[in-house]
C-alpha cells in the first residue's frame, strides 16, 4: 500500500462524497488480498492450518456437533480475482466454519417478560454499540447462537451488517446467522463477511435483499496462516480507528462551516439596516469558502431571491415612480374597476405595520397578485396526446426552472374559439394551481417567444400583465420568494392527495411591488447573481468529480499501480 501518496494527496480527496466509505472498504480489500501487513516466511502455511481445521471439523461431525459433513467443491483458483500470496491457501468458508441459521419464531413462542426465557433477537436493530439489545425472550430452544460467535444479517436493508455475541446464549431470527471459525480468529472471519456481503449484495435474489446459506458456505477467499490473521486483524483495527478520527474530523468541519454559512444567509434574510451593507458584503465573499454541498447553492439562491422582493439587493432611487402610480394604471385597464378595492379589503398589511417594521423601501407598495393582472384564467380540460394533430397544449412538465420547456408537448382537439381564449403571449406567466406534490403547486414560468400561439391545460393558470407596467420577470422572483411560498404552502400543508390553489387564492397571494424601473434593475441583478450560483454550483460538481477520480486513482494504485503522469494529472 502506498501510503505516503494518499496521505500527500488527502487534502484534496477528503471531501470527496464517499470518501471515508471508501477507503474503510479499501482497507478491507487490502486486508483479504495480503497487502496490509507483510507476510513472514516463518508462519506456518495457512495449507497446514487448513488441515488442522479438517480434523477439528471430523471430530465435530462425529461428535454430532455440527450437523452431516458435506463434501466440499474443488476451488477454482479463477474464483479469485487477484493473486493470492504464498502462505496463504484457497478455501471456501463453509469448509471452516460452524454455520447456524436463525429460525422464526411465532408470537406464542417468545415473550417480552424479562428473563422468561433465552434472550432473542430478530435483527440488526438489537446491535447496540455497547452489545445486544434485549427486549424479548424465547420460549422454545430453535436456532441458539453463544458467546464469541459472529451473528451476520442475512436478510432486510441490513444485510452484511455484523457483531459478536456478547450473552452466553441468544435465540436468532432467520433474519440472522451464527458463524463460528473452527480454529482460526473470529476477528479475520468478520473481515472476510464484510467482503461476502460486498459481493453479493449486487445480486439480490428478490426486493429483499439477502444472503442464502449456500451463498456463504460457498462463498471462496484467500486464508492466510493464523499469525497473519492476527496481525491484519490488528492493522484493521488500528486504520479503522484512524476512519473514525477522520470521520469525526470531517463533521466537525462540515458542522462549522455549515454554521458559518447558515448564520451569514440568517443576516441577510433578516437584515440590520446599519450593518447589512457590511453583511452582505462578507456573505457573497466568504460564501464560495463555506460552501460545500449543492443544497446550500439552494440556500444562497432562496435569500437571492428574499432579498430581492424585500428591496435590499439594489438601491432605490427617489426619481423612479411610485408603485402606486402602476396600480393605479392597471386598476383603469381592466374590465372589472372593482377588484381592487375588494383586493384591498383581503389581506394586505396595514399601513402601521409596514411602517413599524420598515418593510416598505422608497416607492414600493404592497400589493396582491390579482392587482397586477390584467387578467387569469384556467387552461383547457380537454383530453391531450401526443398526435400531431389539434393545437399544441402546455402541461405540468413544461412549467421548469422559471421558462417554458417545449422538450414533452402534447396536442388536443381544441375549438378556434378555444384557441383563440387560451393563445400564450411573450411575458404571459403560467402557474401551477394542482399537484400531488406542494413544492410543485404554485411553480411558475414565463412564457417565452417559443411558445407564443399555443394553450395551457386544466392544472394551469395563465396570469397576463402589462408589460409596459409590470416586469413579469419580477412577478416570478416574488412568486419564488419565501414570503409567498409560505401563503402558496401554509394553507394546503396538510391536504391528502391533491393539492389545490384555486383562481381567489392565487389574486390575494400578497408581495411587495417596486416602481418599474427598479423591477428592471432588481431581475438584472438576481440574473447576474444566478449565474454566479450556476457557476458555484458547476465548479462544486467539477471539485467532487476531480476529488473522486484522484481517489480512485490513489486506491487503485495500491492494488496495481497506475501510471504516475495520469495520477500528477488528477490531481492538478
Amino acid at each position: 500500500m502506498n501510503a505516503e501518496r494518499l496521505l500527500q494527496h488527502y487534502e484534496q480527496i477528503a471531501d470527496a462524497p464517499d470518501a471515508i466509505a471508501r477507503l474503510r472498504q479499501f482497507i478491507l480489500d487490502l486486508a483479504v488480498r495480503g497487502k496490509l501487513v507483510p507476510q513472514d516466511p516463518a508462519d506456518e502455511a495457512a495449507s497446514e492450518l487448513l488441515t488442522s481445521i479438517a480434523a477439528a471439523k471430523a471430530r465435530l461431525v462425529k461428535a454430532g456437533k455440527n450437523g452431516k459433513s458435506k463434501t466440499s467443491l474443488p476451488v477454482p483458483s479463477e474464483q479469485v480475482p487477484f493473486s493470492v500470496p504464498d502462505g496463504w491457501v484457497l478455501t471456501r468458508l463453509g469448509d471452516i466454519i460452524i454455520l447456524l441459521s436463525g429460525q422464526h419464531l411465532q408470537p406464542s413462542e417468545y415473550s417480552e417478560v424479562a428473563g422468561a426465557g433465552v434472550p432473542y433477537i430478530t435483527g440488526p436493530s438489537d446491535f447496540t454499540a455497547n452489545g445486544l439489545r434485549i427486549s424479548r425472550y424465547a420460549l422454545v430452544r430453535k436456532a441458539v447462537a453463544r458467546k464469541g460467535q459472529l451473528l451476520l444479517t442475512v436478510k432486510g436493508s441490513g444485510v452484511g451488517k455484523t457483531t459478536i455475541c456478547d450473552l452466553n446464549e441468544v435465540a436468532i431470527s432467520r433474519q440472522l446467522m451464527s458463524l463460528t471459525p473452527i480454529g482460526w480468529d473470529l476477528r479475520f472471519l468478520e473481515v472476510i463477511t464484510h467482503r461476502l456481503a460486498t459481493a453479493l449484495q449486487s445480486q439480490a435474489r428478490s426486493l429483499i435483499p439477502g444472503i442464502a446459506r449456500e451463498d456463504v458456505e460457498d462463498f471462496v477467499f484467500p486464508l492466510p496462516p493464523l499469525a497473519e490473521q492476527h496481525r491484519i486483524v490488528a492493522k484493521v483495527d488500528e486504520l479503522m480507528a484512524l476512519c473514525d478520527e477522520l470521520e469525526a474530523a470531517r463533521t466537525e468541519r462540515e458542522t462549522k462551516r455549515d454554521r458559518l454559512a447558515a448564520a451569514s444567509l440568517a443576516r441577510l434574510n433578516t437584515p440590520d439596516p446599519e450593518t447589512f451593507r457590511d453583511d452582505a458584503r462578507f456573505a457573497l465573499d466568504a460564501l464560495p469558502a463555506l460552501t460545500a454541498r449543492p443544497d446550500q447553492i439552494k440556500q444562497l439562491r432562496q435569500t437571492i431571491l428574499n432579498l430581492a422582493v424585500r428591496g435590499k439587493l439594489v438601491p432605490q432611487d427617489p426619481a423612479d415612480e411610485p408603485a402606486e402610480e402602476l396600480l393605479k394604471r392597471i386598476a383603469g385597464k381592466k374590465a372589472d374597476k372593482t377588484r381592487r378595492a375588494e383586493l384591498r379589503r383581503n389581506g394586505l398589511p396595514d399601513a402601521s405595520l409596514r411602517r413599524e417594521e420598515g418593510l416598505e423601501p422608497c416607492n414600493w407598495t404592497w400589493t396582491q397578485l390579482g392587482e397586477v393582472a390584467l387578467s387569469m384564467r384556467y387552461g383547457t380540460s380537454v383530453k391531450c396526446d401526443y398526435g400531431t394533430k389539434g393545437a399544441p397544449v402546455l402541461r405540468i412538465p413544461n412549467v421548469a426552472a422559471g421558462r417554458i420547456s417545449l422538450d414533452d408537448i402534447k396536442f388536443g382537439p381544441l375549438s378556434p374559439t378555444e384557441i383563440q381564449d387560451l393563445s400564450l403571449l411573450a411575458g404571459d406567466i403560467l402557474l401551477i394551481r394542482s399537484n400531488g406534490s406542494l413544492e410543485i403547486v404554485g411553480r411558475a414560468a414565463v412564457v417565452t417567444p417559443d411558445a407564443i400561439g399555443m394553450s395551457f391545460a386544466g392544472y394551469l393558470v395563465r396570469l397576463r400583465t402589462d408589460p409596459t407596467e409590470i416586469d413579469p420577470a419580477y412577478i416570478w422572483l416574488a412568486l419564488q420568494s419565501s414570503e409567498v411560498r409560505d401563503q402558496i404552502e401554509q394553507p394546503i400543508r396538510s391536504a391528502v392527495g391533491l393539492k389545490n390553489v384555486n383562481l381567489t387564492e392565487f389574486g390575494a397571494l400578497t408581495f411587495r411591488l417596486p416602481p418599474l424601473a427598479e423591477q428592471h434593475r432588481i431581475v438584472a441583478k438576481v440574473d447576474e447573481l444566478m449565474a454566479l450560483c450556476d457557476q458555484l454550483e458547476t465548479s462544486l460538481t467539477s471539485a467532487d468529480e476531480t476529488r473522486k477520480k484522484l481517489l480512485d486513482a490513489l486506491l487503485a494504485e495500491a492494488l496495481a499501480p497506475v501510471n504516475a503522469e495520469a495520477l500528477q494529472e488528477a490531481a492538478e
